[in-house]
């Protein structure tokens, strides 16, 4: 995912290297490269007339926040299988003398040595740097700082662009086909560096050196990548094409697994069911969450978007925490997010910038497109909020209202759009805002959860969960239309309902039963809202208003 976007840097996309003792010059090509090709008898002519100056763009890279543990598996074993050894080649091997071996076995030692060496220099220089960057004023420049969750690990890396950077933006999530780049040379710190060694490196155009640290960090910790190949996904799911219409093989598979949909959600919602304490109501209104998307923007209103607030959670016995570990079985992304007073005073929400860096410092709302977000309000005890927890509260906000999060630039905020689903579970109508409340009315109630859940897993089958796991993303990818017949039926009803109950039916309640049409008809492959989809998204709305009245009169409070 990028994390962050440099300033375009130059380079040298041709230079021109003299030979010193026969004054020979040759052309090179500084494309996809770090540091210039230059022996120690050649220099580079930095006056020669074939000198071209290009631009190129750098994105700092993490591991996409949240990724789930199946995503991982399964990108990692198909890369396996891809660059397995074939078994078909059989080495011919020739019988060698004995002073052969003695040469390769006093070859390998002198490498062995060699290669001590170079690692004791990287782990010297990686040692370096980050007592050097410790000492910064800025504090400590670990780079723990541009991961946006908390606790997470993986390879961070620096992806040169040479064209089209203009269709990328922070948070998107990237592929990469490219030249990586380890050069020792890049890992020396820059007053140490050769500067013949260096001409490419654009760190050296930084005005600071808290910023050239923070731009060129060793590549033993952060290794560049040429791009030659960058695409935006759509998505994260290996179990589908990155995009459903790119060849007739991945619409084939996409057309026979929509054949069987109605099963799917079919086990899904008994999947659901069985996770939230037999309480079918609240599954198709997970579903119906799980689904959800932003798919388009009318000036500031996000268009798809249906944050769940399940109120009714019981608060003793983790249920929450074991939800969510059903549902990082099925969803590709996805962050846990406890609400207690520590939480919310002591964590950063929202990105900021660092000027004496020039760098974005990660928060926890900088997350890409369809992730989940838990919020657990049922942990929440009394307390007060500090300054930095009233600006978390706010930013988690307008994360949920807006799907917009506002970066903090020092003098001034930026907005950032995001599509985040947000679930929040609480005892009590929640204090934060959200699309559709369900009070949850469990049917059932183990001595434990853990066993509970854990024989929920156990008793899916692999192929049934990754069947979930395509139903889910397929889904937030379809289109969806309204007929003009459909249109003109549902304000006809909608002037019906008011003049029966003008009380019944606001023009929020409409907003909301469209949004539940339209998810309900994309749940059983509908990419259009019919009559029959209507009527059911009309039942299942009187149903969940009718638990929350009698909730309420049980409580005799508002939930």
């Amino acid at each position: 995912m990028i994390q962050d976007m440099f300033d375009p840097e130059y380079y040298m996309g041709v230079y021109e290297t003299v030979e010193l003792s026969t004054g020979t010059r040759a052309l090179h090509l500084g494309k996809y490269r770090d540091v210039a090709d230059c022996t120690p008898q050649q220099e580079v002519d930095l006056h020669s007339s074939q000198t071209v100056t290009l631009e190129r763009q750098t994105f700092y890279c993490v591991p996409v926040p949240g990724e789930s543990l199946w995503v991982k598996e399964m990108y990692s074993n198909s890369r396996h299988t891809r660059t397995s050894p074939s078994t078909s080649y059989t080495p011919n091997r020739q019988k060698r003398s004995l002073e052969e071996e003695d040469d390769d076995v006093t070859h390998q030692d002198t490498q062995q040595a060699g290669d001590g060496r170079e690692k004791c220099k990287r782990l010297e220089t990686e040692q370096q740097w980050r007592c050097q960057t410790a000492e910064t004023p800025s504090g400590s420049q670990s780079l723990d700082r541009y991961f946006p969750l908390p606790g997470e690990k993986g390879p961070a890396c620096l992806v040169k662009v040479y064209e089209n950077w203009d269709g990328f933006k922070v948070n998107d999530v990237l592929e990469v086909y490219g030249v990586l780049c380890v050069e020792p040379a890049l890992s020396t710190l820059n007053e140490d560096r050769d500067p013949m060694s260096s001409l490419l490196d654009p760190a050296d155009m930084a005005e600071t050196l808290e910023e050239q640290r923070a731009h060129s960090p060793p590549t033993s910790l952060v290794p560049r990548i040429h791009a030659i190949v960058i695409q935006k996904l759509p998505h994260t799911n290996p179990l589908i094409p990155s995009s459903v219409s790119e060849s007739e093989a991945s619409k084939q598979s996409v057309s026979s697994f929509m054949s069987e949909l109605s099963s799917v959600r079919s086990d899904l919602l008994g999947f659901l069911t069985h996770a939230l304490l037999g309480d079918g109501l609240a599954a198709e209104y997970l579903i119906l969450h799980l689904i959800s998307t932003v798919y388009a923007r009318r000036d500031v209103l996000p268009l798809g978007k249906f944050s769940l607030n399940l109120s009714g959670c019981p608060r003793s016995c983790d249920f929450t925490q074991r939800l969510y570990s059903i549902l990082q079985q099925i969803v590709t992304a996805s962050h846990y997010l406890p609400m207690t007073i520590d939480t919310m005073n002591g964590l950063r929400f929202v990105p900021c910038k660092d000027y004496s860096t020039n760098r974005l410092v990660s928060g926890l709302l900088q997350l890409p497109a369809h992730t989940l977000l838990l919020v657990d309000e049922t942990v929440l005890e009394q307390g007060q909020l500090d300054t930095a927890g009233v600006r978390n509260l706010t930013a988690l906000g307008n994360v949920i209202t807006w799907q917009k999060v506002d970066y903090d630039f020092s003098y001034h905020q930026m907005e950032f759009p995001c599509n985040v689903n947000v679930l929040v579970t609480s005892e009590g109508r929640s204090l934060l805002p959200s699309d559709c409340q369900v009070h949850l009315k469990p049917q059932t109630c183990p001595p434990s959860l853990e066993p509970y859940m854990e024989a929920l897993l156990s008793a899916t089958l692999p192929a049934m969960l990754n069947k979930f796991r395509m139903y889910l993303s397929l889904l937030q990818l379809m289109d969806y239309t309204i007929t003009e017949e459909i249109t003109k039926a549902v304000e006809d009803d909608f002037v019906d309902m008011r003049k029966d109950d003008p009380q019944s039916m606001s023009a929020d309640d409409l907003h909301r039963l469209l949004v539940v049409a339209r998810l309900l008809s994309l749940s059983v492959g509908q990419t259009s809202l019919s009559r029959d989809g209507w009527l059911r998204a009309k039942e299942l709305e009187t149903q969940r208003k009718s638990r929350l009245q009698e909730q309420k009169f049980l409580n005799g409070n508002e939930l």
